[in-house]
C-alpha cells in the first residue's frame, strides 16, 4: 500500500519518526534533522501558528476580491451597458468553477502538497483579479455625454435646444452604423473577459479553505486546533465588510482617473452618469492576494505536530466545566478535536479508496443522506436563507442608490460598516447560545424558528419605507396639472433631441425631470461656481414656467432621510437570520450517521451553491429588470436601465426576500414538528417496558439523549 497522507488529525506515517512527530516545533533542532529538506527553510515556516496567521490573511484577501464585484455591480452596469440579469449572472459565475471542482479537490486533497497547492490557487485568484481589470484598459474612455465627440471638457451646447441640432442629426448616422461591427465586438469581448475572470476566481478559490483547515488540524495540538480555526474564521469574516469598504472608497474616484482629460470632468458622484473607479479595487485586492500567497511556497508538505497546549487555552479549560468542554453540542470542539481513531467512516476511508471505489460508494451514501427528512429540511432552510443573502449582497447597494438617491460609495459604506458587522455578530451569538446552553436538537430548532420569525417581522416595515418615482417627462404619466408635462412634447418639437443622449436636468419648482436640457427646451446654460463648479443651470427653457431655470442632474428623492432607518432594519434582520447559522449546522451534524457526517457537510455546501448562490443573483436581477421604465439603447440592443418604478422595485425586491424568509421559517417549523413526533414515539417506547424510571428520565431534565439518538 505504501505510505499515505492521512485524513484530518493524522500523524506523519514514517514509523521511525513517530516519536519525533509528537515533539513540538520549539524542541531542539536535532528533532528535525531527520526531515532533511526542512532544514533549509526558516524556522517560522515550521510553526503552525505562523501558518494560521498566513492563512487568515489569505482568506481575508480572497473573500475581499470575490466580494468586491458585488459592491460595484451598479457601476459595472453603467460602464458597460449591462442589465441586472446579466450582472447577476456575472456575480454568480464564480460559483460555477468552484462547484465543478470542489468534489475532486476534496477527494484528492490528501495526496498533494497542500501549502503549495493553496499558493497556486491564490496566484490564480490574483490573476483572475487582474483579468477583471482588463476591460477598463482595452475599452475607450468613458463617454458620459454621448452628444459630445469625446470626454473632453463637455460641450454643453451639444445637448441644448438649438437650430444647429438639426444639422447634427445626420452626423449620428455613421457612428450608429459602425456600432454593429467594432463597438458590438468590443462589448462582447469585455463581457467574455469578465465571465472568464469570474470563473477563474472560483477555480482558484477551491483549494484555499479546505486544504488550509485540514493542514491546521493535522499539525496543531488537538486542544489548540479549535482555537486556531476560530481565529481563522473570525478574521475571514471581515473580508466581505472590507470589500464593501474598499468599494465605497474606490467609487469616489472617477473611472478614468488614469487617463483624465486636460480640463477634467464636470461630474460629481451624485450625478446619475457618474462611474467610479471600479477596476482599481480589483487591482488592490489582487495585489493583496498575491502578497499573501508568497509564504505558502515555503511551508513544508508535513511539519512536526505541535506539542504543547496554549497556556491561556489550558486555563480556560481548567475553569470551564468538563461537561461543557466535552459536550457533543459544541460545534467548534466536536470534529477538529477528535482523535484519528474516532474519525471513522468515509472521511477516513476516502484516501484509501480508488476513484472507481469512491464513485461506487458515493451514490449509496448520497441517497441514504438525502432520504433523511431532517437533513433535507435543514438544507432547504439554508437554501432559502442563502438565496436571501446572495440577492441582498449583490443588489442591495443598487437598491439603495435607486430608492433613496444616495451615491454608490455611501451605499457601500453603509453595508460594510453596519450590515456585515451585525451579521457576523449574529453568527457568533448563535454559536455561543448553542455552546453555553448546551442545546438539544429540538431546542436548536426552536432557536432557529425564533430567529427566522423575528427576521421576518423586522422585514415587514421595509415594504413601506420609500416613496414613488418622481415625474419624468415623456416616461412616467402625469399625475396632476404640471405645466412642464402639459407642454411636453410640443414644447420641444423644434429641438430635434437625440433619443440616445442622457444628461438629466430637474425642474426644482415642479420636481419634474427631463432626459436632457434639449427635452426641456432649454437654449442656454450658465455655471454656478459659488456652490459647486460642476453645477450647471439651464435657462430659457420652453417646457418649464417662464423665468424658471432647471438644474443639471436628477431630482433628489423625497425619501433620502429614510435610508438610515431602512439600513438599521435590514441589519437587524440580517443579524437575526445569522443566529440560525450554527444551530442549523448542528442539526445536520446530529441528523446523519457518524460515518456519513463528512460527506453530508460536503453535500450540504454543494446544494447551497447549486440551489442558492448560483441562481439567486440571476433571479433577483431578473426581478429588478421587470421594474425598469426606460432602457438605454446601444447598437440596437437593450443596455442599462435609466429609470425604475420605485414602488415596483421596492415591492419586488423586498417581496423576493420575504418569500425566501417565509420558506426558511416553514422548513424550521416542519423540523420542529418531526422532532416532537419523534420525541413522542421515543417516550411511548420508553414507557412500555418500565413505566417508572423510564418515564421519569424522559419527562424530567433536558431530554437530550432520546432525541439525539433518534435524530
Amino acid at each position: 500500500m505504501g505510505p499515505r497522507i492521512g485524513p484530518v488529525g493524522e500523524e506523519p506515517q514514517i514509523p521511525e519518526q513517530d516519536a519525533k512527530a509528537m515533539m513540538g516545533t520549539e524542541d531542539i533542532p536535532g528533532g528535525k534533522a531527520s526531515l532533511g529538506p526542512q532544514d533549509s527553510r526558516p524556522r517560522m515556516f515550521h510553526s503552525i501558528k505562523f501558518f494560521v496567521l498566513c492563512h487568515s490573511l489569505l482568506q481575508l484577501a480572497q473573500l475581499m476580491i470575490s466580494g468586491y464585484l458585488k459592491s460595484s455591480i451598479s457601476t459595472v452596469e453603467k460602464r458597460f451597458g449591462l442589465s441586472s440579469q446579466t450582472s447577476g449572472l456575472l456575480a454568480s459565475f464564480n460559483e460555477v468553477g468552484n462547484t465543478a471542482l470542489i468534489v475532486f479537490v476534496s477527494y484528492f486533497g490528501s495526496r498533494v502538497h497542500r501549502p503549495r497547492l493553496i499558493g497556486c490557487g491564490a496566484v490564480l485568484v490574483a490573476l483572475a483579479g487582474l483579468l477583471m481589470t482588463l476591460p477598463h484598459f482595452i475599452s475607450e474612455p468613458y463617454r458620459f455625454d454621448h452628444s459630445s465627440p469625446g470626454n473632453m471638457p463637455p460641450d454643453w451646447e451639444a445637448s441644448l435646444c438649438l437650430p444647429t441640432a438639426l444639422a447634427q442629426t445626420p452626423a449620428l448616422g455613421p457612428s450608429n452604423g459602425s456600432c454593429s461591427d467594432a463597438t458590438e465586438t468590443q462589448h462582447l469581448t469585455v463581457v467574455g473577459i469578465m465571465f472568464t475572470a469570474q470563473t477563474l476566481l472560483g477555480v482558484g478559490a477551491v483549494p484555499i479553505q479546505p486544504f488550509g483547515i485540514s493542514y491546521i488540524d493535522d499539525f496543531a495540538h488537538n486542544s489548540n486546533s479549535p482555537l486556531y480555526l476560530g481565529i481563522l474564521f473570525a478574521v475571514t469574516m471581515m473580508g466581505p465588510g472590507m470589500a464593501y469598504g474598499l468599494g465605497g472608497l474606490m467609487l469616489r474616484l472617477y473611472v478614468d482617473i488614469d487617463r483624465m482629460p486636460e480640463g477634467g470632468v464636470s461630474l460629481t458622484s451624485k450625478d446619475p452618469r457618474w462611474v467610479g473607479a471600479w477596476w482599481l479595487g480589483f487591482l488592490i485586492a489582487a495585489g493583496a492576494v498575491a502578497l499573501a500567497a508568497i509564504p505558502y511556497f515555503f511551508f513544508p508538505r508535513k511539519m512536526l505536530k505541535e506539542k504543547h497546549e496554549l497556556r491561556f487555552r489550558r486555563r480556560v479549560l481548567t475553569i470551564a466545566a468538563s461537561s461543557a468542554t466535552k459536550g457533543e453540542d459544541s460545534p467548534s470542539l466536536q470534529s477538529p478535536g477528535e482523535s484519528p481513531e474516532k474519525q471513522d467512516g468515509l472521511a477516513q476511508m476516502a484516501p484509501d479508496l480508488t476513484v472507481i471505489q469512491f464513485i461506487k460508494v458515493f451514490p449509496r451514501v448520497l441517497l441514504r443522506t438525502l432520504r433523511h427528512p431532517i437533513f433535507l429540511l435543514v438544507v432547504l432552510s439554508q437554501v432559502c436563507m442563502s438565496s436571501m443573502v446572495a440577492g441582498m449582497a449583490t443588489f442591495l447597494p443598487k437598491f439603495l442608490e435607486r430608492q433613496f438617491s444616495v451615491t454608490a460609495s455611501y451605499a457601500n459604506l453603509l453595508i460594510g460598516c453596519l450590515t456585515i458587522p451585525l451579521a457576523i455578530t449574529g453568527i457568533v451569538v448563535g454559536g455561543v447560545l448553542v455552546k453555553r446552553l448546551n442545546l438539544s436538537p429540538k431546542r436548536c430548532t426552536l432557536l432557529c424558528l425564533l430567529g427566522a420569525l423575528l427576521c421576518l417581522l423586522f422585514s415587514l416595515p421595509l415594504f413601506f419605507m420609500g416613496c414613488p418615482t418622481h415625474q419624468i417627462a415623456g416616461i412616467t404619466p402625469p399625475t396632476g396639472p404640471k405645466p412642464g408635462l402639459e407642454l411636453f412634447p410640443r414644447c420641444m418639437e423644434s429641438c430635434s433631441c437625440s433619443s440616445d443622449d442622457f444628461n438629466p436636468v430637474c425642474d426644482l419648482s415642479t420636481h419634474v425631470e427631463y432626459l436632457t436640457p434639449c427635452h426641456a427646451g432649454c437654449r442656454s446654460q450658465l455655471g454656478q461656481e459659488a456652490v459647486d463648479k460642476s453645477q450647471v443651470f439651464y435657462t430659457n427653457c420652453s417646457c418649464v414656467a417662464e423665468g424658471v431655470s432647471v438644474v443639471g442632474g436628477s431630482c433628489d428623492s423625497a425619501c433620502s432621510y429614510l435610508v438610515l432607518p431602512f439600513m438599521l432594519l435590514v441589519s437587524l434582520s440580517a443579524a437575526l437570520a445569522s443566529v440560525t447559522h450554527t444551530p442549523s449546522f448542528m442539526l445536520i451534524l446530529r441528523g446523519v450517521k457518524k460515518e456519513d457526517k463528512t460527506l453530508a457537510v460536503g453535500i450540504q455546501f454543494m446544494l447551497l451553491r447549486v440551489l442558492a448562490w448560483m441562481p439567486s443573483p440571476v433571479i433577483h436581477g431578473s426581478a429588478i429588470d421587470t421594474t425598469c421604465l426606460h432602457w438605454a439603447q446601444s447598437c440596437g440592443r437593450r443596455a442599462v436601465c435609466r429609470y425604475y418604478d420605485h414602488d415596483l422595485l421596492r415591492n419586488r425586491f423586498i417581496g423576493l426576500q420575504f418569500f425566501f424568509k417565509i420558506g426558511c421559517l416553514a422548513c424550521f417549523a416542519l423540523i420542529l414538528v418531526i422532532l416532537r413526533q419523534q420525541d413522542k414515539e421515543e417516550g411511548t417506547k420508553a414507557t412500555v417496558p418500565n413505566p417508572g424510571p423510564q418515564k421519569q428520565s424522559v419527562t424530567s431534565g433536558p431530554a437530550q439523549k432520546p432525541i439525539e439518538s433518534k435524530v
